[in-house]
């Protein structure tokens, strides 16, 4: 008897080195593919980033032409347009403030009415300095 429990412990021992053995190669093919994944993740990265690099420029100009055609339209327009404008802008930052939207969606929704805002003042300073120079 003493035999096969010695058999039975020696194939026992031969299982659990087995089951170790593959359990380590399984960990490392677990860490291979992981690290597989987060290269191609990152490589994924710089590419989308190398992508937003080269057309950052182009979307600046862009924006910058739009901000500059903005501006020349406000300018252009009359002071009834602009308080209109100014005021539709902010009843609709104050409706999405009051229906709970994020506060960075109602900041944005804020900036035409500020531009509209800033430049009616500009406007009025511009009256008033024009005048106050043709008094003395």
């Amino acid at each position: 008897m003493t035999t096969r429990s010695a058999s039975t412990a020696d194939q026992t021992d031969t299982e659990a080195a087995t089951s170790k053995a593959s359990i380590e190669d399984e960990g490392r093919s677990a860490r291979e593919r992981a690290s597989g994944v987060a290269v191609g993740v990152m490589s994924g990265m710089r590419d989308a980033a190398g992508t937003v690099a080269e057309r950052l420029p182009d979307a600046a100009a862009a924006t910058r032409a739009t901000v500059d055609e903005a501006t020349r339209r406000m300018e252009a327009g009359s002071d009834q347009t602009l308080i209109v404008g100014a005021a539709v802008s902010f009843g609709f930052a104050a409706g999405l403030l009051v229906g709970g939207a994020p506060r960075l969606l109602v900041t944005v929704a804020l900036v035409p009415a500020v531009a509209m805002g800033m430049t009616l003042i500009d406007r009025s300073g511009r009256t008033t300095r024009s005048t106050g120079s043709r008094a003395q």
